[in-house]
């Protein structure tokens, strides 16, 4: 049976739909057949990242009944599929969120992976894509404020009786005013399944309305999210990043060690 997972960061801005998008991306390549879900209704991105801001039919007609799952489903360039949600405010104030928990228990029939980016914040929205995902994975920066809400998001994994993967940290650059993974991991009490560089690579891959997996492969950042991409997929036979000093993790996670 697919597996849906629900990527949260319970705080806006620390690169969660690049993340998203970029497993997905990874999941492919990996040989898995994924499918990308936005379910940022109020502030969509997906397809805003990817170069289709703007398609015929969108995961608010489907929520809404207006269309059927598959025709809503795109294929990227990368080979990646997505389902874009509208960037109209008026297409998404009629929605009823406790449909996404319909839409995947559909998207399971079709696909073996779907992985839902939801809406920063721990609102109905983001609370709709936690209840319709069988695991969580958390986005966050290796900073106070955006830890202390990996961990409320975390808290509320644990209220809803989601399991939570793992947590991505992302744009790290081993500076001594970031906190360290030692610490990150004891705050939050989850493995850390992924640690992202601060790398170019991304801001340039999301000019060129890309993945930076597909547009620098050999990136440290895409070797860092192939890397977690792996471990999700439990096809990784490494350590886990909590057990190396931070040099080994980033080593690790660049794919260098």
């Amino acid at each position: 049976m697919a597996k849906v997972y629900a990527v949260i960061s319970g705080k806006g801005g620390v690169g969660k739909t690049t993340t998203t998008i970029n497993l997905g991306t990874c999941f492919n390549q990996l040989g898995e057949d994924v499918i990308i879900v936005d379910a940022n209704l109020t502030t969509p991105n997906i397809g805003i990242h990817l170069g289709a801001p703007i398609v015929p039919i969108t995961v608010n007609h489907v929520l809404n009944g207006q269309a059927k799952p598959e025709d809503a489903i795109y294929e990227h360039e990368s080979g990646t599929k997505i389902m874009p949600a509208s960037l109209s405010l008026k297409e998404s104030e009629r929605i009823d969120y406790r449909k996404f928990s319909d839409l995947t228990r559909k998207l399971r029939k079709i696909t073996n992976h779907v992985i839902i980016d939801g809406a920063a914040g721990l609102g109905e929205e983001a609370q709709a894509a936690m209840s319709a995902a069988d695991e969580i994975i958390v986005v966050t920066n290796p900073e106070m404020a955006a830890v202390t809400d990996a961990l409320k998001t975390i808290k509320l994994a644990e209220e809803m009786n989601r399991p939570v993967v793992g947590v991505i940290i992302t744009r790290c650059t081993g500076s001594r005013v970031e906190m360290s993974l030692a610490n990150i991991k004891e705050m939050l009490e989850v493995q850390i399944i992924g640690v992202i560089p601060e790398d170019i690579s991304v801001k340039e891959s999301q000019v060129m309305k890309n993945s930076v997996i597909y547009t620098h492969p050999r990136s440290s950042a895409s070797k860092s999210y192939y890397n977690a991409s792996k471990r999700i997929l439990g096809k990784s036979d490494s350590e886990p990043m909590e057990t190396l000093g931070f040099v080994g993790r980033l080593l690790r996670g660049m794919g260098l060690r």
